[in-house]
């Protein structure tokens, strides 16, 4: 499961752009066969390292270079 979430999701195939614990109880139940409360999935992902906080997702069509010209010419001197 810890690389199911350190790869993260795909958006054409899960439909979402980050994981929820809800997220990762239909993966689980559809790749192991395993039907878990979305609570133990909270706390299998605790067991494994990781924490409930998340980055904040990217929109696909982002661009990194109007993204870093905005912080240019936002910035104070």
């Amino acid at each position: 499961m810890a690389t199911i979430v350190e790869t993260g999701p795909d958006r054409a195939v899960d439909g979402v752009v980050r994981w929820r614990r809800i997220d990762l109880q239909k993966v689980v139940l559809e790749r192991f066969g395993v039907d878990y409360h979305e609570r133990t999935i909270g706390k299998l992902l605790k067991q494994i390292g990781f924490s409930h906080i998340s980055a904040r997702p990217h929109h696909p069509a982002q661009d990194e270079r109007t993204i870093d010209a905005f912080k240019k010419a936002s910035r104070r001197r």
